[in-house]
């Protein structure tokens, strides 16, 4: 093994402080004031480890993780063991001596005269309320001994690593949402104990009959390996029409996080099929809404017509279509920047015009538009969560077959061919006229479509629900999970939307977390959660990865 010299013992020492300082940054915000009563492990009563204490946990174990892995990465070999145990305990002391550091400063001066999330049960918090001498000792030995774990754990083989720490990452995450769902109180400790095991026995047991069964499929015939893919789609099929029996408020999760992911599919063909930076993307989704409210709401009488929800959503989807087009065509020689800000403006000017006073008469103005009819079907009123999670899944699951048919056919191509060099494309004989018109076109008539479905379901629209952080939340959406990739538009809803809203406390820090997790992806998965194939090709590519 390579000799270690003293700037190497540098880096678990930068790591620490950098997670400590992270660690700060989470208390001085105010996430662990609103979230260290909610419970994750519960004793006789007792809070044993909240969601607050957690928060400024896992800054420090990814940063412990990280000296690790670049202790790990300068030895041909990983036999110095307790060099590496002792890179992670040196991590996680410097990372604890950051908050010990806060308290200590916290006892001296009045901290809260600047920083106001700086009380007195952050500073029992990060004392495990044993004062401050003996409580700053215990925390730096704890975090001494937390970051000691994490490089023992990545000492373990790959077999017995993965399943075991998936098991603790899916104890804190089954309890919060629990919790958030069931109204529920944490686990308590032989119930989080149950559900470790059961989920690292399943991940061990499921890597190891991975290959056998991938080898059996292999050798079935044309026929059979079809039936195994029809059967293969059953279970998660089956679980996602049963969603809705969670209750009513996991159903309006739903809904929401399906609104969301209709106009990531849209969105997903502009930006990341096509390479078109659309910022102004909420003005289809608002000109949907007012298409469907105006044409079904009976407080609009000066046109005369009354339609139902079926009868308004073909022209609603048509009026955002058009918008489309008409953005396009004075856009179609911009690119990137240009095209952000064109597109950003374009979005202000429709929030605007229906916030008008000069257009109060056909459009409500700030009063907005209410009385907009539920949609029905049959006899049957969607007026409520769960009946209207299954209209918008239907309209998830066409957009989705939409996307994944263009995805591959020859305008597909001709749009990610455009996306990597429009002067290459047009070279090649690409028509980036009609190209360009058509992903404007085809984006917003989702992003329409989700609009006329969210009018419905508020039965109420006002100018100020379409600002441009919707078009922000989006395109964050899309990044998050994966540009071009359409399995990842819904992990990216499901993360930046429905997360969040099942974490109602969050709800001031929404964009702090949007902010967080953006600079997190970007620096350890560039690509998304689960990225297109060809994407992933082309940032790994440099790296030698693939």
């Amino acid at each position: 093994m390579n000799a270690r010299t003293r700037s190497d013992w540098m880096a678990p020492v930068k790591s620490g402080l950098m997670g400590g300082l992270i660690a700060l940054l989470i208390a001085m915000v105010g996430l662990v004031e609103v979230s260290v009563k909610r419970p994750i492990l519960t004793a006789d009563g007792r809070i044993l480890l909240s969601v607050g204490q957690l928060l400024l946990l896992l800054p420090i174990i990814l940063m412990c993780y990280k000296a690790v892995q670049v202790f790990a990465a300068g030895c041909e070999k990983v036999t110095d063991r307790l060099g590496l145990l002792a890179t992670g305990a040196l991590s996680g002391f410097f990372a604890s001596l950051v908050l010990a550091a806060l308290v200590l400063l916290g006892r001296v001066i009045n901290l809260r005269t600047v920083f106001i999330r700086a009380s007195p049960d952050l500073f029992n918090t990060l004392t495990f309320g044993l004062g401050l001498g003996g409580g700053s000792v215990v925390l730096l030995l704890f975090g001494a001994l937390l970051g000691g774990l994490v490089a023992a754990i990545t000492l373990l083989p790959d077999r017995i690593r993965r399943p075991l720490v998936l098991g603790l990452a899916l104890v804190p995450l089954a309890a919060i949402l629990t919790s958030a769902l069931f109204a529920g109180r944490g686990f308590s400790v032989p119930v989080a104990l149950l559900v470790g095991v059961v989920a690292a026995a399943l991940t061990f047991a499921w890597r190891q009959t991975q290959p056998k069964l991938q080898d059996r499929v292999a050798a079935l015939s044309p026929s059979g390996q079809r039936t195994y893919q029809v059967f293969r789609w059953l279970l998660p099929v089956a679980i996602v029409l049963a969603l809705p029996r969670l209750g009513a408020y996991p159903s309006e999760v739903l809904v929401n996080v399906g609104l969301f992911v209709l106009m990531g599919l849209g969105l997903n063909i502009v930006v990341g099929f096509a390479g078109l930076l659309d910022l102004g993307y909420v003005a289809f989704y608002a000109l949907g809404a007012y298409a469907m409210a105006v044409l079904t709401s009976p407080e609009m009488t000066w046109h005369g017509i009354h339609l139902t929800f079926w009868q308004a959503l073909p022209f609603a989807v048509l009026a955002s279509t058009s918008a489309g087009i008409i953005l396009g065509i004075p856009v179609l020689g911009m690119r990137g920047d240009y095209l952000a800000i064109v597109t950003l403006g374009f979005g202000e000017i429709i929030r605007l015009v229906f916030l008008s006073d000069w257009l109060k008469p056909f459009l409500g103005g700030s009063n907005g538009i209410t009385r907009i009819p539920k949609a029905v079907v049959g006899s049957i009123a969607l007026d409520n969560s769960p009946k209207l999670y299954y209209l918008i899944l239907a309209g998830c699951v066409v957009a989705a077959f939409v996307a994944i048919r263009l995805k591959d056919s020859r305008l597909g191509r001709a749009w990610m061919a455009m996306r990597e060099d429009e002067d290459v494309a047009q070279a090649m004989g690409i028509d980036l006229i009609k190209t360009k018109l058509l992903a404007f076109a085809t984006g917003a008539t989702f992003s329409g479509l989700s609009g006329a479905i969210f009018a419905s379901k508020l039965t109420s629209i006002y100018p100020h629900s379409f600002h441009v952080l919707v078009s922000i939340n989006v395109l964050g959406v899309i990044i998050v999970g994966g540009m071009g990739s359409i399995p990842g538009v819904v992990v990216g809803a499901l993360a930046l939307v429905g997360l969040p809203e099942l974490l109602r406390e969050f709800a001031e820090f929404r964009l702090l977390m949007y902010g967080a997790a953006l600079v997190f992806m970007m620096l350890t998965r560039p690509e998304g959660l689960v990225p297109e194939a060809r994407r992933k090709l082309e940032l790994h590519e440099a790296d030698g990865e693939v």
